[in-house]
């Protein structure tokens, strides 16, 4: 049964045999043409002769002459060059045109500005307000911002000076004290790249009182 299949197996008619054209596709049958569109005009014989002799009084160079001189004079766009020998370029989609300065309300801030900058603000008190009145038993203080950037200066510094003594390492680390010297300088450099990362990502700062 395992090659040859089950036992019982429903044996096909020896009358169902592939016959010629029989998986051809069959064509739709055929349908009448119909025109819809109507036909365009019949071509001209060689009997038929346009008509000719056909003049206007109309003069067309007085005509042309009066307006110009009648017309507006047509205003050169205006452009700008960034240099003696540069391209030509819109001076309307340039920016240096102040069409806006005149806006009403230029220089305002918008309403939805205004009011998320409030949001924001009074979402910071609220949390803040928050933290000062949870762990105030955890005995936790915010850092200032002179001091959030003395501590910032002061990690940057100390990067220098790992970074300094990183690019001074031999350039052949063939023994083991070279490589142990090297994996920790990157892992101290690692470690103040993050640290700086943290500091200048997050602007308020709380730690634990010793």
């Amino acid at each position: 049964m395992k090659t040859m299949g089950p036992a019982k197996l429903e044996v096909p008619s020896p009358k169902d045999f592939l016959k010629k054209h029989s998986k051809e596709k069959t064509l739709p049958p055929k349908k009448k043409f119909e025109r819809n569109e109507p036909r365009k005009p019949p071509v001209p014989l060689r009997t038929d002769h346009p008509v000719m002799g056909i003049q206007s009084e109309k003069k067309f160079i007085n005509t042309n002459a009066a307006d110009v001189i009648m017309g507006v004079a047509k205003k050169p766009k205006p452009i700008y060059v960034d240099k003696r020998t540069g391209d030509k370029h819109d001076l309307e989609t340039s920016g240096l045109v102040p069409k806006y300065i005149n806006k009403k309300g230029y220089g305002v801030t918008p309403d939805y500005i205004r009011k998320r900058n409030e949001e924001v603000k009074k979402a910071q008190e609220e949390y803040d307000n928050y933290i000062q009145e949870n762990l105030r038993e955890a005995a936790m203080k915010r850092l200032s911002d002179e001091e959030r950037e003395a501590v910032l200066q002061g990690l940057k510094k100390n990067w220098e000076e790992v970074h300094k003594k990183f690019q001074s390492l031999s350039v052949f680390i063939d023994s083991i004290p070279k490589k142990i010297r090297k994996q920790k300088l990157e892992e101290e450099m690692k470690q103040l790249e993050h640290d700086i990362g943290v500091l200048e990502k997050h602007k308020i700062i709380y730690i634990a009182n010793k």
